[in-house]
């Protein structure tokens, strides 16, 4: 009976150890997953702000895009009224050519009738002229 009384302290002793032991890995295990818990929630945290800024980066894309195409069609519609006003004023400019054109030929004409009478007039004063010192004479 002795006997059987330290081996059974014996076995109570090694179950004690380990328990104890289980504790110990036990403890050792929550620590651990409490710290992946950690790690892991911080991670989150650091993916949740990323994706806010990459939201909002995108939003703000999108509200420069608008403002972008607005602006191009407001210079689009510019562009076609100063394109149909350069039409305007290109047909205004070749009638105004071709007034320029037919003042130049009507001068010309003009000039050369005033030649031919410059000349008549010329050639009559020349006789008359010399008729006068005939007179004269």
């Amino acid at each position: 009976v002795a006997m059987e009384t330290v081996s059974l302290e014996h076995q109570i002793q090694s179950v004690q150890r380990h328990i104890t032991f289980l504790k110990k890995e036990q403890m050792e295990l929550l620590h651990d997953l409490h710290l992946e818990i950690l790690r892991l929630q911080k991670h989150c945290s650091e993916l949740t702000h990323d994706l806010e800024i990459k939201e909002l980066e995108a939003h703000q894309q999108d509200v420069l895009d608008r403002e972008l195409e607005e602006k191009c069609r407001a210079m689009e519609a510019q562009l076609q009224e100063k394109e149909k006003d350069n039409l305007e004023l290109r047909k205004e400019l070749r009638h105004k050519e071709t007034l320029v054109a037919a003042l130049r030929s009507s001068l010309r004409n003009k000039e050369r009738r005033f030649l031919e009478e410059l000349k008549r007039r010329s050639h009559r004063v020349t006789i008359l002229d010399t008729e006068l010192q005939k007179q004269t004479e």
